[in-house]
């Protein structure tokens, strides 16, 4: 194979290469080797099918409908070049009876769009909007497994792991946020053998590249009068600020977390108690690290009576937030970078931060993502959370899973604490030390 990434040689015969694909189908699900004419794409993907406990008889199941998913699909950032996937590929799939789809980067398909017949055909087997098409829910598949392994790749008949997926052939490519870098879903196209031309493999990821530079393009250039505030995960938060970026102390951190969440400002009193369990602070401490924090930030960037900052500040917990509010689990995970401030004990922070970590944890354990809930466990902030790994554990029974929760219950013995970061009435275990 001189591209391993594409399905079909040209020249092969593609009845041929299904009835091998078939035959070692056939050994994998009941062996559990692959015989060698299997790619290697393939393969890999066969064997995280199969770790992730995916049946070769399941199906996709539906997540989202009506306005949660018309909710989800307006604040994702790829809802920006459907216009540009419509216009490049829109034709191509109605007058070759395919099916352009589009997903996120947890393989939950958005869009699916194209031929009439085609989409009823592709209805029986959940290939719908709002469905699950990642590889650990429907094993391998050309979406779920571009953003799997974050290439463009085909997948040909039976080299789907669900047998009833095997009529069809797509090939997929991821689509990345062009700032960060990060996954953000991938386009699609799904239909018969014909797809297994090396062409098409070469047109989807021409398509993801051209709607990576549309997104470039349609970026928002950040207001001249708006700092950007970086705290999650950090204890000495980052701000941007007339084009300077400042490195903040931590004290100087919790205040300006603080004045962000009160445009029109806090008295003395109300940031001496936000600001200090210890009641023996005077108001003199505080005015003089106020009086440095406005050496740092510039004298008009801080007014007083009542302290307040001169300029709106966008900080990334309001964006989590936010996300949130709206519905945009898998979006407002992806933001969450770690606890607000996690080694900060000011009162007022801590609150704030239990609230966000809180929230944002109670959404994951009742949305019952196995993907979103994975995420979480492999965090830090996640690592020891007995409840997120039991509700991991009621939607993903694999054995790594279920022997990480075993480990934790039977740690469950020991002391438990609640660190900084992490919400009241989770249960975290206290490691002996090294």
């Amino acid at each position: 194979m001189t591209d391993p990434w594409v399905a079909l040689e040209s020249g092969a015969n593609p009845a041929e290469r299904v009835r091998v694909l078939r035959r070692a189908h056939e050994t994998f699900t009941s062996v559990g080797t692959v015989p060698r004419p299997v790619r290697p794409v393939v393969a890999e993907s066969w064997r995280r099918s199969a770790r992730a406990g995916v049946g070769p008889d399941g199906t996709a199941g539906v997540e989202l409908t009506g306005a949660d998913l018309d909710c989800y699909r307006a604040q994702h950032p790829l809802a920006r070049v459907m216009p540009l996937f419509r216009e490049l590929m829109g034709t191509f799939a109605a007058d070759g009876e395919h099916l352009l789809a589009v997903c996120d980067a947890h393989g939950r398909l958005l869009w699916v769009e194209g031929h009439p017949a085609t989409r009823r055909r592709a209805d029986g087997m959940n290939f719908v909007p709002g469905a699950r098409w990642s590889e650990s829910a429907v094993g391998t598949n050309a979406p779920g497994t571009a953003v799997a392994v974050d290439r463009p790749v085909q997948v040909f008949a039976a080299e789907h792991f669900i047998r009833r997926v095997q009529p069809w052939t797509c090939a997929a490519a991821p689509v990345h946020d062009p700032r960060t870098g990060r996954v953000l879903g991938a386009v699609d196209i799904t239909g018969g053998d014909g797809l297994a031309h090396p062409h098409s493999l070469g047109f989807v990821q021409a398509v993801a590249r051209a709607a990576e530079a549309q997104l470039a393009l349609l970026a928002p250039a950040r207001s001249e009068g708006t700092a950007l505030l970086t705290a999650l995960g950090r204890d000495e938060a980052g701000l941007v600020l007339d084009g300077r970026r400042i490195r903040l102390g931590r004290r100087h951190s919790e205040v300006v977390v603080l004045l962000s969440r009160y445009p029109a400002g806090l008295t003395g009193d109300e940031l001496l108690c936000a600001l200090y369990a210890d009641e023996s602070v005077t108001p003199v401490t505080l005015r003089a690290e106020l009086a440095r924090l406005r050496r740092v930030l510039g004298p008009a960037a801080l007014a007083s009576r009542p302290y307040r900052l001169t300029t709106a500040v966008e900080t990334d917990a309001a964006v989590v937030e936010r996300r949130l509010e709206t519905g945009a689990l898998s979006a407002a995970v992806e933001a969450y970078t770690g606890p607000l401030l996690p080694g900060s004990q000011a009162p007022a922070i801590v609150r704030l931060r239990e609230r966000l970590t809180g929230a944002l944890r109670a959404a994951l354990i009742a949305h019952r993502d196995p993907d979103l809930l994975a995420q979480w466990t492999r965090a830090p902030w996640g690592e020891d959370d007995v409840e997120t790994w039991r509700a991991l554990a009621a939607v993903r029974a694999t054995a790594p899973v279920l022997a990480r929760l075993a480990a934790l219950e039977a740690e469950l013995t020991a002391p438990a604490v609640r660190l900084a970061g992490r919400p009241r009435g989770a249960t975290y275990v206290q490691r002996p030390p090294v």
